[in-house]
């Protein structure tokens, strides 16, 4: 087993040695900032019903079940701010080394940390915004969360009268398919991939890893758990994200 202070010092030539470098991220970069957990024993999928897309647009109720769910678990959200992790992938940028940042979260830290909006692949959504599934209009979170709470329990677009949905992808929902050839391309074309804070194991983007392997890039993984893609990483870093990251960029 590779000793903390040895896989520090490899990833850290490696990063240095990268010239197209492509940021993956999970939700354990960002617990750090105060962004509450899903999917531990304790977290928020395990003190609330999941409500699955079908049921989101078809079931009123389950509707607002939904947006009572978001606009509780919103103020914790809204206050996060980025992290000594999310700043590492900003000197990545400033150094002109970064490609892209592909990310499974959706409390847009990234961007808030300074890396532009253009640089960063949404995988999963925002929930920073509420989109409407008809006519695609847009609002932010703070406007839908405070509708609700003034007494429309599951609001709809003003627009057009469609169903408002927090912009984010819900189980049972597709997977933003231009976001996802994005995220590819960037993938194939880096070499290296710098994998943080991601359990590595909900698809298609824990495949992403392995996408980057196989063109022939280098892959560290930084997690505080071991993840099943361990096994192909060239490095493993296993430690607080906000530590780690600014110690090897």
């Amino acid at each position: 087993m590779t000793d903390l202070g040895t896989a520090q010092r490899t990833a850290r030539k490696l990063i240095a040695g990268a010239a197209r470098i492509v940021g993956f991220t999970g939700a354990g970069i960002s617990t750090e900032s105060g962004v509450p957990d899903f999917r531990s024993p304790d977290g928020v999928w395990a003190r609330n019903r999941t409500v699955y897309y079908q049921e989101f647009v078809s079931s009123e109720a389950d509707r607002v079940e939904y947006w009572r769910q978001k606009v509780e678990g919103w103020p914790a959200m809204r206050a996060a701010r980025p992290n000594a992790g999310h700043h590492a992938f900003v000197a990545l940028h400033e150094q002109g080394r970064l490609a892209a940042m592909i990310t499974q979260n959706i409390e847009r830290l990234h961007q808030r940390s300074g890396l532009p909006a253009e640089l960063v692949m949404e995988l999963h959504g925002t929930s920073t915004e509420a989109v409407c599934l008809t006519c695609g209009d847009r609002i932010p979170m703070d406007e839908a969360c405070r509708r609700v709470t003034d007494g429309e329990p599951a609001p709809r677009c003003k627009r057009c009268g469609g169903l408002l949905k927090p912009a984010t992808v819900s189980f049972g929902q597709a997977m933003p398919h231009d976001v996802m050839v994005r995220a590819y391309a960037a993938t194939e074309a880096c070499d290296l991939l710098l994998a943080v804070g991601s359990s590595l194991v909900v698809e298609p983007a824990a495949s992403i890893p392995r996408v980057a392997k196989r063109a022939g890039a280098r892959l560290i993984i930084v997690n505080r758990e071991p993840t099943p893609l361990d096994v192909i990483a060239d490095v493993v870093v296993h430690g607080e994200i906000g530590d780690i990251l600014p110690a090897i960029v």
